[in-house]
């Protein structure tokens, strides 16, 4: 899988935390912000969801895409689907 390919990896492990970071430091600065700014600190929150690519959990889901790429690789034999050992592993 590639970046900007299917699913939600990265590139990279460090373009993937990077992108977790952004992410969880908006969603919590939006609302750590808000009895100060008002609810100007919630234009936060778009850029929480573009960090994310739609929710935290879509963020999680591509940081396990990303660990295990070249690790597992998806055998279909026969109508028969199994997970072994990539090139990676």
């Amino acid at each position: 899988m590639k970046a900007g390919g299917p699913g939600y990896a990265s590139g990279t492990l460090a373009g993937q935390l990077l992108r977790g970071g952004v992410g969880f430091g908006a969603l919590l600065g939006a609302f750590a912000l808000l009895p100060f700014a008002g609810p100007v600190a919630l234009l936060l929150l778009p850029v929480a969801l573009q960090a994310f690519r739609g929710c935290p959990t879509c963020w999680v889901i591509g940081l396990l895409e990303t660990v295990s790429r070249g690790r597992l690789r998806r055998e279909c034999v026969d109508g028969r689907c199994e997970l072994g050992k990539g090139r990676g592993a």
